[in-house]
């Protein structure tokens, strides 16, 4: 059976995600976010997909495949207010197209729908964030007009020498 890249572009219909949704994206972001997939500070597990829908459920976003009903990509974001700003920032926290309907447009029909309803909540900025070497994630974003990378330094510190410090300490 040819899959998409031979046969004709596929059908894909972006939505609102629905609860029924959630194994689909949890098993796709499975499925894309790998080791060979740089990632910078999250984890993809339930708790990501749960959470992410319980607190901006109109910011998640599905693709779905017309002819089958499966899910074959999704975009979660949310929006940041600062205290004393009167602007609204835009975060694309986690997206994925399934690898078989990537280079398709579904990628760039998600961003565009997240980034319509972002401006329809005020928001005068939509950032997201990837690895330094996700070349394929750079040349994405860069080819919708995303521009002005920044560079960020993320530290870490181990806290098990002060966990067992302070077991050792008298309360």
């Amino acid at each position: 059976m040819p899959g998409p890249r031979q046969a004709s572009r596929p059908s894909v219909e972006i939505r609102e995600m629905e609860i029924d949704d959630l194994p689909e994206v949890f098993h796709l972001g499975e499925r894309v976010f790998t080791s060979d997939v740089p990632n910078l500070y999250r984890t993809w597990d339930e708790y990501e997909v749960t959470g992410m829908f319980n607190t901006d459920p109109e910011l998640c976003l599905v693709a779905e495949e017309r002819a089958t009903g499966q899910v074959v990509g999704f975009a979660m974001g949310t929006t940041v207010s600062k205290p004393r700003s009167a602007w609204t920032y835009g975060y694309l926290v986690w997206m994925a197209v399934a690898p078989e309907f990537q280079r398709w447009g579904v990628g760039e029909r998600l961003v565009r729908r997240l980034a319509g309803l972002m401006a329809d909540r005020g928001v005068r900025i939509l950032m997201v964030d990837t690895e330094a070497r996700n070349e394929k994630a750079l040349e994405f974003f860069r080819g919708l007009g995303f521009e002005h990378p920044r560079p960020h330094v993320f530290l870490s510190l181990n806290l098990d020498p002060l966990r067992r410090r302070r077991k050792r300490e008298p309360s």
